[in-house]
This record gives C-alpha cells, structure tokens and sequence, in this order.
C-alpha cells in the first residue's frame, strides 16, 4: 500500500502535472486517503472478539463473559 502512495505521488508531480494539475492534486489525494483506510480495515474486530479484553484476571474475564451472555439472549 505505502508503494502504491508513493508511486501516485511521484507519477502526480513528476509526469501528470505536465498534463493537468488538477489530475495530479486528485491523485495526491487519493495517496493521502489511502494510509488511513488501510489503517482501519487492518484493525477492524468482529463485533464478538474480546481478545484485549482477557486480562488474566478470573473475575474481571468471568465478569465480561457474563455481559457478552447478557447481550446475546
């Protein structure tokens, strides 16, 4: 992903500004867009994963447990 941001800017200002401006301030754009959005398809969770939520405390695992059940009947 980081090679296709760098390549659209480098394509934007090296070659496409030669054309149009505006096409390489879109394509700057887009590059700028991308990080982000990798960014949180990468940390998307399923709304059932508590994984950071087990912290090897009994009570506290058994206590979220309990409020998952709740949420499910």
């Amino acid at each position: 992903m980081m090679a296709t941001c760098i390549a659209l800017f480098v394509l934007a200002w090296g070659v496409v500004r030669l054309w149009s401006i505006p096409a390489a301030v879109a394509m700057c754009v887009v590059a700028m867009v991308i990080p982000p959005v990798a960014a949180i398809v990468a940390n998307r969770r399923e709304p059932d994963e508590r994984w950071w939520d087990e912290s090897g405390d009994p009570e506290s695992d058994r206590w979220w447990r309990e409020l998952d059940d709740k949420d499910h009947r």
